[in-house]
Parts: structure tokens; sequence; C-alpha cells
């Protein structure tokens, strides 16, 4: 089995930044693409940002210029640094990755979910 650990959620003034982090382990034999989700209350989950694992990104036009997703493929981590944090982002965080377990059968798992509560 393959699980993902969120960590860096928490509550930030307007203006403020967090990092995210998300660490996949288990039977992992490679990992495709990672990427961050959010999910407001009362709104459907939308994809955020995604990296693939030759690190080309794509962002939602909301996060452009404030967000940065990276990644460090030898410790199966993906990051999400949030700068310039609005109240608007105010959701709760998932993870999610895809790959190829031991047994070479596709995999896709999310996280548990991280809430980031921006103030104004």
């Amino acid at each position: 089995q393959v699980q993902l650990v969120e960590s860096g959620g928490g509550l930030v003034q307007a203006g403020g930044s967090l990092r995210l982090s998300c660490a996949a382990s288990g039977t992992i034999f490679s990992i495709n693409a990672m990427g961050w989700y959010r999910q407001a209350p009362g709104k459907q989950r939308d994809m955020v940002a995604s990296i693939t694992s030759g690190v080309s990104t794509n962002y939602i036009d909301s996060v452009k210029g404030r967000f940065t997703i990276s990644r460090d493929n030898a410790k199966n981590t993906v990051y999400l640094q949030m700068n310039s944090l609005k109240p608007e982002d105010t959701a709760v965080y998932y993870c999610n990755a895809d790959g190829l377990n031991w047994n070479y059968r596709h995999f896709e798992v999310w996280g548990q979910g991280t809430l980031v509560t921006v103030s104004s």
C-alpha cells in the first residue's frame, strides 16, 4: 500500500505564508505526478498545482505568482510554498500522487487533508 502524510497547515493572516509538505511511503516503485488540491466549505475539490516526475508544473490561475510547487524525488515528497495568502485560499488542502507500486500496478492515493485558514 501507498500512503500520503501531509503537514504544514494552520492559521495565518492575509499576506502571510505557509509551506505544506506531503510525504509518500509504502510499496512505491515510481511516482509520476504529485499535486495539491483544495476544497472550501460547500465547494468542490479543485486542483491547485501539480508537478510531474520531470518537474513540469501546472497551476490554477488564481495562485500563479503566489504559490510554488516542488518535489524531492529522493524523499518522495512534494511541497507547496504559499505566499501572499488571501482569505479565499482558505480550504482543506489535499495531496495526491499517482505512480506504480512494487507489482508494477498503477496507484492513485490521497492524503488526509490539512486545513489552511487565512484571516482577513
